[in-house]
Protein backbone atom coordinates (compact mmCIF):
# COMPACT_ATOMS: atom_id res chain seq x y z
CA UNK A 1 0.00 0.00 0.00
CA UNK A 2 2.64 2.47 0.65
CA UNK A 3 4.51 1.56 -2.67
CA UNK A 4 1.50 2.50 -4.31
CA UNK A 5 0.89 5.70 -2.27
CA UNK A 6 4.47 6.52 -3.61
CA UNK A 7 3.74 5.58 -7.46
CA UNK A 8 0.72 8.08 -7.06
CA UNK A 9 2.08 10.97 -5.08
CA UNK A 10 5.11 10.52 -7.91
CA UNK A 11 2.30 10.69 -10.71
CA UNK A 12 1.11 13.43 -9.05
CA UNK A 13 3.76 15.29 -8.67
CA UNK A 14 4.44 14.54 -12.97
CA UNK A 15 1.68 16.54 -13.40
CA UNK A 16 0.91 18.98 -11.08
CA UNK A 17 4.41 19.65 -9.34
CA UNK A 18 4.70 21.12 -6.05
CA UNK A 19 6.36 24.24 -6.40
CA UNK A 20 8.30 26.82 -4.31
CA UNK A 21 5.85 29.55 -2.96
CA UNK A 22 8.82 32.07 -3.33
CA UNK A 23 10.33 31.30 -6.88
CA UNK A 24 7.94 28.43 -8.61
CA UNK A 25 10.82 26.09 -9.47
CA UNK A 26 9.64 22.53 -8.21
CA UNK A 27 10.21 21.23 -4.59
CA UNK A 28 12.29 17.93 -4.42
CA UNK A 29 12.45 15.24 -1.35
CA UNK A 30 10.95 16.66 1.76
CA UNK A 31 11.24 20.51 1.02
CA UNK A 32 8.11 22.34 2.06
CA UNK A 33 6.79 25.59 0.69
CA UNK A 34 10.10 26.70 0.11
CA UNK A 35 13.16 25.22 -1.41
CA UNK A 36 16.55 25.05 0.07
CA UNK A 37 17.72 28.08 -2.03
CA UNK A 38 15.01 30.16 -1.31
CA UNK A 39 15.40 29.01 2.75
CA UNK A 40 19.37 30.56 2.36
CA UNK A 41 18.64 33.62 0.07
CA UNK A 42 14.96 34.96 0.70
CA UNK A 43 16.01 38.71 1.99
CA UNK A 44 16.35 38.20 5.59
CA UNK A 45 16.77 41.92 7.33
CA UNK A 46 18.31 40.83 10.53
CA UNK A 47 16.71 43.17 12.35
CA UNK A 48 17.05 41.50 15.61
CA UNK A 49 20.79 41.65 15.71
CA UNK A 50 21.33 45.17 13.68
CA UNK A 51 19.92 48.46 14.54
CA UNK A 52 17.04 49.11 12.06
CA UNK A 53 15.64 52.53 11.81
CA UNK A 54 13.51 51.92 8.84
CA UNK A 55 11.66 49.56 11.37
CA UNK A 56 11.73 51.47 14.88
CA UNK A 57 10.91 54.79 12.92
CA UNK A 58 7.56 53.73 12.15
CA UNK A 59 6.63 53.53 15.57
CA UNK A 60 8.98 56.75 16.67
CA UNK A 61 6.38 59.49 18.62
CA UNK A 62 3.46 57.12 18.19
CA UNK A 63 3.10 54.39 20.31
CA UNK A 64 5.88 52.78 23.03
CA UNK A 65 7.27 49.95 21.36
CA UNK A 66 10.06 47.96 23.06
CA UNK A 67 11.30 46.52 19.62
CA UNK A 68 10.40 45.89 16.06
CA UNK A 69 11.77 42.88 14.14
CA UNK A 70 10.80 41.49 10.78
CA UNK A 71 12.14 38.45 9.14
CA UNK A 72 12.43 39.46 5.49
CA UNK A 73 12.64 43.01 2.94
CA UNK A 74 9.55 43.20 1.00
CA UNK A 75 10.38 44.12 -2.49
CA UNK A 76 7.16 44.62 -5.04
CA UNK A 77 7.68 41.50 -7.47
CA UNK A 78 10.02 39.71 -5.46
CA UNK A 79 10.21 36.71 -4.10
CA UNK A 80 8.92 38.08 -0.35
CA UNK A 81 6.08 39.32 -2.36
CA UNK A 82 4.82 36.11 -4.06
CA UNK A 83 5.38 33.98 -0.59
CA UNK A 84 3.01 36.69 1.08
CA UNK A 85 0.16 36.37 -1.80
CA UNK A 86 0.47 32.32 -1.53
CA UNK A 87 0.18 33.11 1.83
CA UNK A 88 -3.15 35.18 1.82
CA UNK A 89 -4.62 34.38 -1.19
CA UNK A 90 -3.65 30.71 -2.45
CA UNK A 91 -4.81 29.15 0.53
CA UNK A 92 -1.83 28.17 2.01
CA UNK A 93 -2.08 28.35 5.72
CA UNK A 94 1.34 26.66 5.81
CA UNK A 95 3.27 29.18 4.28
CA UNK A 96 3.13 31.01 7.51
CA UNK A 97 3.65 28.01 10.00
CA UNK A 98 6.92 26.83 8.20
CA UNK A 99 7.86 30.95 8.13
CA UNK A 100 6.92 31.21 11.64
CA UNK A 101 9.51 28.59 12.57
CA UNK A 102 12.18 29.05 10.23
CA UNK A 103 12.51 32.80 11.47
CA UNK A 104 11.48 31.59 15.45
CA UNK A 105 14.55 29.52 14.49
CA UNK A 106 16.61 32.79 13.78
CA UNK A 107 14.88 34.44 17.01
CA UNK A 108 15.87 31.70 19.51
CA UNK A 109 19.56 31.86 18.62
CA UNK A 110 19.40 35.77 19.70
CA UNK A 111 17.31 34.59 22.87
CA UNK A 112 14.59 36.89 21.45
CA UNK A 113 11.76 34.44 23.43
CA UNK A 114 13.08 35.71 26.46
CA UNK A 115 11.60 38.57 26.56
CA UNK A 116 8.54 37.98 25.90
CA UNK A 117 5.81 36.20 27.83
CA UNK A 118 2.91 35.89 25.09
CA UNK A 119 2.60 36.25 21.31
CA UNK A 120 -0.34 37.66 20.02
CA UNK A 121 -1.67 37.74 16.33
CA UNK A 122 -3.22 40.86 14.77
CA UNK A 123 -6.62 39.40 14.52
CA UNK A 124 -9.31 39.27 10.91
CA UNK A 125 -12.83 40.59 11.41
CA UNK A 126 -14.45 37.32 11.67
CA UNK A 127 -16.44 38.37 8.20
CA UNK A 128 -12.59 38.68 6.38
CA UNK A 129 -11.74 35.72 8.33
CA UNK A 130 -14.78 33.47 7.03
CA UNK A 131 -13.94 34.35 3.61
CA UNK A 132 -9.93 33.41 3.81
CA UNK A 133 -10.64 30.31 6.08
CA UNK A 134 -8.33 31.13 8.01
CA UNK A 135 -6.07 34.32 9.68
CA UNK A 136 -2.57 34.47 8.27
CA UNK A 137 -1.36 36.20 11.27
CA UNK A 138 -2.21 33.17 13.52
CA UNK A 139 -0.34 30.81 11.20
CA UNK A 140 2.53 33.16 11.51
CA UNK A 141 2.23 33.02 15.67
CA UNK A 142 1.91 29.31 15.58
CA UNK A 143 4.84 28.91 13.84
CA UNK A 144 7.11 31.29 15.69
CA UNK A 145 5.44 29.52 19.17
CA UNK A 146 6.66 26.28 18.07
CA UNK A 147 10.45 26.64 17.29
CA UNK A 148 10.30 29.61 20.32
CA UNK A 149 8.59 27.83 23.09
CA UNK A 150 6.37 30.65 23.74
CA UNK A 151 2.99 30.47 24.00
CA UNK A 152 0.43 32.23 21.71
CA UNK A 153 -3.06 33.19 21.36
CA UNK A 154 -5.90 33.91 18.83
CA UNK A 155 -8.89 34.22 21.79
CA UNK A 156 -7.31 37.75 23.88
CA UNK A 157 -6.93 40.43 20.92
CA UNK A 158 -10.25 40.77 18.83
CA UNK A 159 -11.24 43.21 15.62
CA UNK A 160 -14.31 44.45 17.15
CA UNK A 161 -14.93 46.65 13.51
CA UNK A 162 -14.73 45.24 9.76
CA UNK A 163 -12.64 47.88 7.82
CA UNK A 164 -11.48 48.52 4.12
CA UNK A 165 -8.54 47.13 2.95
CA UNK A 166 -5.23 49.40 3.69
CA UNK A 167 -3.71 48.67 0.38
CA UNK A 168 -3.65 52.06 -1.90
CA UNK A 169 -4.46 54.67 0.97
CA UNK A 170 -2.17 57.43 2.25
CA UNK A 171 -0.66 57.22 5.55
CA UNK A 172 -3.52 59.11 7.60
CA UNK A 173 -5.99 57.32 5.79
CA UNK A 174 -4.97 53.77 6.84
CA UNK A 175 -4.55 55.39 10.28
CA UNK A 176 -8.46 56.86 10.32
CA UNK A 177 -9.08 53.63 8.65
CA UNK A 178 -7.45 51.35 11.60
CA UNK A 179 -7.83 53.71 14.76
CA UNK A 180 -10.00 52.41 17.95
CA UNK A 181 -10.72 48.69 15.64
CA UNK A 182 -9.31 46.29 18.39
CA UNK A 183 -10.18 45.14 21.71
CA UNK A 184 -8.82 43.27 24.40
CA UNK A 185 -11.36 40.32 24.84
CA UNK A 186 -9.33 38.78 28.16
CA UNK A 187 -7.84 41.80 30.08
CA UNK A 188 -6.37 39.59 32.79
CA UNK A 189 -3.98 38.04 30.05
CA UNK A 190 -2.51 40.80 28.98
CA UNK A 191 -1.76 42.03 32.45
CA UNK A 192 1.60 42.89 33.34
CA UNK A 193 2.53 40.92 30.23
CA UNK A 194 5.62 41.93 27.87
CA UNK A 195 3.34 40.67 24.46
CA UNK A 196 4.82 40.51 20.98
CA UNK A 197 2.10 41.56 18.30
CA UNK A 198 2.44 39.28 15.16
CA UNK A 199 1.49 40.04 11.75
CA UNK A 200 2.37 39.29 7.76
CA UNK A 201 3.53 42.47 6.73
CA UNK A 202 4.35 45.94 8.15
CA UNK A 203 4.14 48.89 5.37
CA UNK A 204 2.97 52.13 7.48
CA UNK A 205 2.39 50.59 10.78
CA UNK A 206 -0.72 52.11 11.42
CA UNK A 207 -3.02 48.46 11.83
CA UNK A 208 0.12 47.19 14.49
CA UNK A 209 0.10 51.27 15.90
CA UNK A 210 -3.91 50.75 16.73
CA UNK A 211 -3.10 47.27 18.34
CA UNK A 212 0.17 48.28 20.46
CA UNK A 213 -2.18 51.47 21.84
CA UNK A 214 -5.03 48.77 22.91
CA UNK A 215 -2.72 46.57 24.75
CA UNK A 216 -1.00 49.44 26.69
CA UNK A 217 -4.24 50.43 27.57
CA UNK A 218 -5.15 47.47 29.14
CA UNK A 219 -2.18 47.03 31.11
CA UNK A 220 0.60 45.28 29.13
CA UNK A 221 3.81 45.81 30.54
CA UNK A 222 5.82 46.09 27.02
CA UNK A 223 4.28 45.82 23.67
CA UNK A 224 6.51 44.18 20.59
CA UNK A 225 6.01 43.76 16.95
CA UNK A 226 7.22 41.10 14.91
CA UNK A 227 6.30 40.34 11.70
CA UNK A 228 6.88 38.07 8.54
CA UNK A 229 8.40 41.53 5.91
CA UNK A 230 8.40 44.98 6.36
CA UNK A 231 8.16 47.29 2.91
CA UNK A 232 10.84 50.69 3.71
Amino acid sequence: MTLLLRLWNDLLDLFYPNTCCACTTPLVGNEACLCTSCRLTLPRTHSHTISTPELTNKFAGKVAVSFVYTFLKFEKGGKVQRLLHQLKYKNRPEVGQVVGRLYGDDLRAGDVQKRIDLLLPVPLHPRKKAQRGYNQSDMFAEGLSETLGVPWSAQVLARAQFTSTQTRKTRLERFENVSGIFEVVSPEEVLGKRIAIVDDVVTTGSTLESAVATLLENGAKEVSVITIAAAY
